[in-house]
């Protein structure tokens, strides 16, 4: 009777974005279990994953050059969640994902996540979805920032880690968005960058196929930036995260 109780109120505990952390679990398991096979692959490189060992729980952002629409953040949910459980540098042993880290977010826009009931799926293992003020369905825009979406980012940060492009778009090309910057200014969180490179010979870009499973692809997971943000302009901090990604 006890543990029927008790798993009831687990299902229903929610997170700080009203999804069941219950529901986030099995979505990050079915995700996870699915495309292991990819990660642990001897093709796929990690370094670094010793510099998640020691974060704080909570106001952690990690900042990463973007190569597919959802391949980058399922590998991070696999590096963080086997690194978080001690395993350096491997995610050979699935075992992680039957505990997955729940206070894990990742920023993607509304536009990407709401195609196909896959990526609404996707969207529930974390996304913080943002509509973006200069892009939609692949035109560029000018629009104000909706208000609710630097106050979901703020409350992510406050309840755990988060994940974000500061680019906004897998186009190396295109410049750093200023509004990685407002966040950073804002919540003075500590910064992980992440390099990532191969994705986008291996992964389709907007999609979820495997294009070429014999190509090399590789994370880096780079030591905690101890800058202090708070005395830097929204331009300089810009400016050093384009250096970050670059």
């Amino acid at each position: 009777m006890f543990l029927y109780l008790s798993h009831n109120f687990y299902s229903l505990k929610k997170n700080i974005l009203g999804q069941s952390i219950f529901l986030k679990r099995i979505i990050i398991a079915i995700v996870g279990f699915i495309t292991h096979k990819s990660f642990r692959s001897k093709n796929f490189k990690i370094i670094g994953s010793k510099n998640l060992i020691n974060l704080p729980e909570n106001n952690v952002l990690f900042i990463s050059n973007h190569q597919t629409y959802f391949y980058d953040v399922i590998a991070m949910l696999h590096v963080f969640n086997s690194s978080v459980k001690g395993k350096i540098d491997s995610v050979k042993r699935p075992k992680y994902l039957f505990n997955p880290k729940t206070n894990l977010y990742f920023i993607a826009a509304v536009e990407t996540m709401k195609n196909s009931l896959i990526t609404k799926l996707l969207a529930y293992a974390g996304a913080i979805l943002i509509q973006r003020s200069w892009r939609d369905s692949g035109e560029s825009i000018n629009r104000e920032v909706r208000s609710q979406d630097p106050s979901n980012i703020n409350l992510a940060l406050e309840d755990g880690w988060v994940i974000t492009f500061p680019r906004g778009t897998t186009d190396k090309t295109k410049p750093v968005r200023k509004g990685t910057a407002y966040i950073i200014k804002n919540n003075l969180p500590i910064i992980v960058p992440i390099k990532l490179s191969g994705f986008s010979d291996v992964f389709q870009r907007n999609g979820l196929k495997i294009l070429n499973s014999k190509k090399s692809f590789s994370m880096e997971i780079c030591k905690p930036l101890k800058s202090n943000f708070s005395e830097k302009s929204i331009d300089e901090i810009t400016e050093n995260l384009e250096n970050l990604i670059n």
